[in-house]
């Protein structure tokens, strides 16, 4: 489980805090773990991912509250733009996927909401990043197609987010404060996974870090890249939708980039395809002990973000 806190003023902004709407927020299964003038602390249970930001917990406690029920759409356009996810990687990191999210207003308390997130989804999801990173760039520094390459480590050289020199990445794990939080998934690969564009420019070397000229975003970018790597790759894809779509919901548009995966499997991304579920009316009852009819079923369910109609979710 993980606590967020939600800045009670930007969190009012969509939704009044009334005594009412606060004594909903455990019944829809987030307990509060306190609220003040300032801030409002949750607790988020591993199960929903979607809501440990801002904006995904306001998009569901909105349906849930009757005010914007039914699943959310989100619009996206290709990009153009290529990943190419190469043979060379570690067998313990083979997966990658990204996308585009332009037309961004970032401030200092956006950018902060951003990292939060990214750092939420590795602690919680990806099991503090052993089962998958997820990194964002300014997409201006970038040269498209991107590889996602692995490296003899010795060989690895670039500076680190926020250091002051270039180091390799052997040595990112003992000197760089994130590299040695993290060294425990990678120290013993013979090959480290890295992201390059098409001017050789490394950008970071996942789950670790991005490189500081690369990878760093500031209250100028507009449009950042945003990618997920590690060995599943359905949980990166669901990562990398959470992100996208919490960006969107900040402003930005979505843009897929075609990622080409080992196996020669292409793929835009996100995929914003909704899944769809066939339920079973008395199967629910049975299940929950409850005496539910079908036109209960088109009114709640619509309240926890689903579309609804002829017994499928």
């Amino acid at each position: 489980m993980a606590n967020i806190t939600l800045n009670r003023k930007e969190f009012e902004k969509h939704i009044k805090l009334t005594r009412s709407v606060e004594s909903q927020i455990p019944m829809f299964g987030t307990p509060v773990e306190s609220i003040n003038a300032e801030e409002i602390e949750l607790e988020i249970f591993p199960n929903r991912p979607d809501l440990l930001s801002l904006q995904g917990f306001v998009r569901a406690f909105k349906a849930f509250l009757g005010k914007q029920t039914g699943l959310q759409k989100y619009k996206t356009q290709k990009s153009g733009h290529k990943l190419i996810v190469e043979k060379s990687l570690p067998k313990e990191w083979p997966y990658a996927v990204a996308c585009i999210v332009k037309s961004l207003d970032l401030n200092d308390e956006k950018i902060k909401e951003v990292i939060d997130i990214q750092e939420k989804i590795g602690a919680t999801m990806m099991r503090n990043r052993k089962k998958g990173g997820i990194g964002l760039y300014p997409l201006e520094n970038i040269k498209f197609p991107v590889r996602f390459i692995g490296r003899d480590p010795d060989k690895i050289k670039f500076r680190p987010l926020e250091f002051p020199t270039e180091i390799t990445g052997r040595q990112i794990l003992s000197k760089h404060p994130t590299g040695r939080t993290y060294a425990n998934i990678c120290q013993d690969w013979d090959k480290y996974p890295i992201f390059i564009d098409s001017a050789n420019n490394l950008m970071s070397m996942p789950p670790i870090i991005n490189a500081h000229n690369m990878g760093k975003i500031d209250e100028t970018t507009k449009d950042v890249f945003i990618e997920a790597t590690g060995p599943n790759l359905e949980t990166i894809k669901q990562a990398i939708t959470i992100m996208a779509t919490t960006l969107a919901d900040m402003g930005g548009k979505i843009y897929s980039i075609e990622c080409v995966q080992q196996n020669n499997k292409k793929e835009d991304i996100p995929n914003m395809a909704p899944e769809t579920l066939k339920i079973n009316l008395e199967d629910i009852n049975s299940l929950l002990g409850l005496e539910l009819k079908e036109s209960d079923l088109q009114k709640l369910l619509p309240r926890m973000g689903y579309d609804y109609s002829n017994n499928k979710v």
